[in-house]
């Protein structure tokens, strides 16, 4: 079969469920199981994978789906353990005490809190703990996922300490090894370790505009779609602060990806960034001239809403001093970089704790583990909500509470998740090199979707890098895995038109981070956790026009950066 032809088949999974989800406005938990038989159907049928092959990457699927569902369900445990203690109200209150502008409310926690979780934690984290905080502020649920999704873009290249640059494009270590035994001159690197801090210098060149624009546009976007006066102009009221707090963030960010790599850009851009928007916003600096609030509640649409209402009924009071109510993010901050760090060795020790499940259905090449104690859901998550109920002194009762709701909060998405992963793990599995697996030696579902545009693109593909990175996010789910899949791809393609290798593999790695917002696995995550069931398809309704935004964005500055 051809390319092409392989490639509308590699799309039909993807189809289904956006036709499901957009057009008809139906559950994830509903298009997700029919695009699985769908992705099925042409694993067997094209590309003739054995039925008990695919049923074994549906399991294997199903294992990495228990793993987002327990940092799922830890968010979520947290959320309730806190709102159950009154410490939520009690940062609520403090929140307000600093500023009841929801657009600077957002900068502080969507942009900078959410950079400081991504940068320590990773996994799709950040928007998990800071729309609930946003929601609680009296944000309508929809408008606190959606742009906790779009912000969550920014620090994504150096999560978890650089993971998706450091193990993403582990795949190139052979090639770029190669390439500098060769001897080519002024390549840029000497070491895998050197072209890892370029790829990371380029990526956060590229992103040092977008970081700059974006926050402006997200606070248009916030006040224009979720506003009473549905007006752009009221979001860029707030530009100032949102300069302050990209300027403030960024040139940290910018620093440490150029001169210490990439495991900390994010980490100390977002800390040095809350600490001078905190102070800023506490002393009114920068703070637009006119105020803005949400409609009342029950003039919101029923689409913003869902489980879990806002809280715009009463003044928040504090129950308790800040620092105390502060105390469980402040652990899970020091929890996440302590277990995070490899030099202080719990790292190693924690990853090393995990529930395998090797050679699934005897396919040796299927195999896959749930790293228990390394899974933010477990250790800072769920550790920091048992700590929490002597800390707040809370009763067993409420405490059980807590644990009842996150239970029965988490049963809706677990549908959706198990079978949105299992996709991504037949797309993987389908470009597998031995014959009794791919007896026509087919390349993978997302390979033949990339190699069917490059065979268009030409010399355009400068443009195109960065959205073949964001599908590639959109389908596995993560940055990291998207450059697993994708950087060799990239590389090969950079060789074939004689564009600089590292400068279109960091577009693949700013692409993938722009796909987090509109990965269906983040979205389904991301609903549970502000009770947003079924509105999946309208949160990627609502993100993919930002999406194509960052992409040509990121496209014009890779084509600068080579011109340069």
């Amino acid at each position: 079969m051809s390319l092409p032809m392989l490639a509308l088949t590699a799309c039909l999974p993807i189809v289904v469920a956006l036709v499901l989800m957009v057009v008809f406005h139906r559950p994830a938990t509903q298009a997700m199981p029919l695009a699985w038989l769908a992705a099925t159907i042409a694993a067997i049928a094209v590309w003739q994978a054995p039925p008990l092959y695919v049923a074994a990457l549906t399991l294997h699927g199903f294992v990495v789906a228990v793993s987002l569902l327990i940092i799922v369900f830890g968010a979520l445990l947290l959320l309730y353990t806190l709102s159950a203690s009154g410490g939520m109200e009690t940062i609520q209150a403090g929140f307000r005490s600093i500023t009841t502008d929801p657009r600077l409310q957002f900068i502080i926690i969507a942009f900078l809190f959410g950079a400081f979780i991504e940068g320590a934690a990773g996994f799709g984290t950040p928007a998990a703990l800071a729309a609930p905080l946003l929601l609680l502020l009296g944000f309508p649920p929809l408008a606190a996922a959606v742009v906790c999704l779009i912000m969550n873009t920014l620090p994504v290249p150096f999560a978890a300490v650089g993971t998706p640059i450091i193990m993403g494009l582990s795949y190139l270590r052979e090639l770029v090894t190669g390439l500098v035994a060769t001897g080519v001159p002024d390549l840029g690197f000497t070491s895998v370790e050197t072209f890892n801090t370029l790829i990371g210098k380029w990526v956060a060149v590229i992103h040092f505009p977008i970081g700059f624009v974006l926050p402006i546009v997200m606070c248009g976007f916030l006040t224009r779609h979720f506003g009473p006066g549905r007006s752009w102009t009221e979001g860029f009221g707030a530009w100032k602060f949102c300069l302050l707090a990209s300027v403030s963030f960024l040139v940290p960010y910018l620093v440490f990806a150029v001169f210490f790599g990439p495991e900390f850009p994010s980490l100390i851009g977002s800390l040095i960034g809350l600490g001078i928007i905190t102070w800023a916003a506490r002393r009114g600096i920068a703070r637009p001239a006119k105020p803005f609030r949400f409609a009342p509640a029950s003039e919101w649409p029923s689409e913003w809403t869902g489980i879990v209402s806002a809280d715009t009924g009463h003044e928040p009071v504090a129950r308790m001093s800040q620092l105390r109510a502060w105390a469980p993010y402040l652990l899970i901050g020091i929890l996440l970089v302590v277990t995070r760090l490899p030099e202080l060795g719990m790292k190693d020790f924690l990853a090393a704790r995990k529930i395998s499940f090797d050679h699934i259905l005897g396919f040796s090449e299927v195999s896959a583990s749930i790293q228990y104690l390394y899974l933010p859901g477990i250790i800072p998550f769920t550790l920091v909500a048992l700590l929490t109920v002597p800390l707040h002194g809370m009763t067993l009762g409420k405490a059980a509470g807590a644990w009842k709701k996150a239970a029965l909060s988490i049963k809706n998405p677990t549908i959706a998740l198990l079978f949105a992963v299992a996709i991504v793990s037949i797309f993987r599995g389908t470009g597998v090199s031995d014959n009794s697996l791919n007896p026509n030696g087919y390349p993978s579902m997302p390979l033949a979707m990339a190699g069917a545009v490059a065979d268009m693109a030409g010399r355009a593909w400068p443009m195109l890098a960065a959205f073949i990175g964001g599908a590639g996010a959109f389908i596995t789910g993560s940055n990291t895995v998207s450059n697993l899949l994708l950087a060799e791809f990239q590389w090969g393609m950079a060789e074939a038109l004689s564009l600089p290798r590292d400068i279109i593999v960091a577009s693949q790695v700013v692409g993938g981070a722009m796909g987090n917002m509109i990965c269906i696995h983040n979205i389904v995550a991301v609903c549970a956790v502000v009770g947003l069931f079924g509105k999946e398809g309208v949160i990627l309704k609502a993100n993919f026009p930002i999406f194509l935004f960052y992409g040509l964005m990121a496209g014009g500055m890779t084509l600068a950066l080579i011109a340069i």
